[in-house]
C-alpha cells in the first residue's frame, strides 16, 4: 500500500487539535503517518499533541514560529509518504477522505493534485448550511486563479513528485527547501496551487463528496479583507513574470472574482459598509462574473441590497433566532 503523509500545522490550537487528530486517526485507509508541526505555540498545543504519542503513526515536530506556510514546508520536508495531504488543526477529515484520494491518485497517474468538496462549520463545530462544491474536472490555471476549485488548505492530497517539481531554496534558507512561499501570511495556498499549474504539467482533479469539514470563524470575517486583497495582489505581482500573457488575459477578471468573494465575506459578517465597498470594486473591475457565474453573482448582489433595505441589525437578530444563539 502506498504510504501517505498528513501534515497538521499547529499554532495555539489547544481548543481543536484533539478533535482534529481523533478524526485523522479514524481514516479507513491504513497506511499513513500524521506529522504535527508545532509552530511555536504558547498554549497547550504541544501537550495535547504528545497525549496522542501512543500512536506510532504520529510524529511531532517543534519549531519557532514560521507561519502556516513554514509549518507546511517543515511537514513536507519530514514526510515519508508518496502522497502528502494537509489538515489544518481546526479542521476535520471524514473517515473515507484519505482512501478516496489515494485511490484517485493510484488510478490517475497524470493527476498531481486530488481534492474534494468541503462542508462548512461554525467555529464551535456546528454545521453550516453552506458547502464548497468545486469544479472537479477540466481545471485549468485560469480556473485556479479565478475561483480556486481546491477551496481550502485542508482539501488537497498531493503527490510528493509535484512538490519536488516546485521546490526552491531562498538564499537565506539553511534548513530545507520551500514549497509554499513563507513570505506570505495570506494567499499562500492560491500562490502555491497557481505556481504548480503554471510551471508543471500535473493535472488538478477532484473526487466526489464533501470530505473535509472546514471551520469558519464568523467573528470578524470582514476585518482582514484589505490585507487579504493586498496579499492576493502581491501574489499576482510575483507570478506574472512566469507567464505575462496569462495574467494579461486573466488577472482583471480574477480580481473581480476576488472582490466578489470579499463582498460575500462582508455580507456574512453583516458588515454593510464593507460589503458595499467590495461590491462597488467588483462591478467597477468587471461585470463578466454575471455572464460566467450568473447565479452566484446575482445572489451576492441581491443579498447586499436586501441587507441595505432591512438593516444589518435585523438580519443579525434573525440569524441568531434561527441558530438559537444570541446575536
Amino acid at each position: 500500500m502506498t504510504l501517505a503523509s498528513i501534515v497538521v500545522p499547529a499554532f495555539n490550537v489547544s481548543a481543536t487539535l484533539a478533535e482534529t487528530l481523533t478524526a485523522l486517526r479514524a481514516q479507513t485507509y491504513e497506511n499513513y503517518e500524521i506529522i504535527v508541526v508545532d509552530d511555536g505555540s504558547s498554549d497547550d498545543t504541544i501537550r495535547i499533541a504528545k497525549s496522542f504519542g501512543g500512536d506510532p503513526r504520529l510524529r511531532i515536530i517543534q519549531q519557532p514560529n514560521r507561519g502556516l506556510a513554514g509549518a507546511r514546508n517543515s511537514g513536507i520536508a519530514a514526510a515519508k509518504g508518496d502522497y502528502i495531504g494537509f489538515c489544518d488543526a481546526d479542521d476535520l477529515w471524514e473517515p473515507t477522505k484519505l482512501a478516496a484520494h489515494v485511490a484517485h491518485l493510484n488510478e490517475c497517474i497524470d493527476v498531481g493534485v486530488s481534492y474534494a468538496g468541503s462542508r462548512l462549520m461554525h467555529d464551535d463545530g456546528r454545521p453550516m448550511s453552506q458547502a464548497q462544491r468545486p469544479l472537479l474536472h477540466g481545471v485549468s490555471a485560469a480556473h485556479i486563479l479565478k475561483r480556486n476549485p481546491i477551496g481550502n488548505g485542508s482539501a488537497p492530497v498531493i503527490r510528493r513528485a509535484v512538490f519536488d517539481d516546485i521546490a526552491y531554496r531562498p538564499k537565506h534558507e539553511t534548513e530545507r527547501d520551500w514549497y509554499f512561499d513563507e513570505t506570505f501570511r495570506q494567499s499562500e495556498d492560491i500562490e502555491c496551487w497557481l505556481r504548480m499549474a503554471l510551471t508543471t504539467d500535473w493535472t488538478f482533479e477532484g473526487v466526489e463528496g464533501l470530505l473535509t469539514r472546514y471551520r469558519i470563524n464568523r467573528g470578524g470575517l470582514s476585518a482582514g479583507t484589505d490585507k487579504q486583497l493586498a496579499a492576493w495582489e502581491r501574489m499576482i505581482e510575483k507570478l506574472t513574470p512566469l507567464t505575462p500573457e496569462f495574467f494579461a488575459e486573466n488577472a482583471n477578471l480574477a480580481r473581480a472574482y476576488q472582490h466578489r468573494y470579499l463582498c460575500r465575506r462582508a455580507i456574512s459578517d453583516f458588515d454593510i459598509s464593507k460589503a458595499k465597498y467590495w461590491a462597488d470594486a467588483w462591478l467597477k473591475t468587471s461585470k463578466r462574473t454575471f455572464l460566467e457565474e450568473p447565479r452566484k453573482s446575482i445572489e451576492t448582489y441581491a443579498a447586499l441590497q436586501i441587507m441595505r433595505m432591512i438593516g444589518a441589525g435585523t438580519l443579525r437578530g434573525l440569524a441568531a433566532m434561527r441558530t438559537g444563539h444570541a446575536a
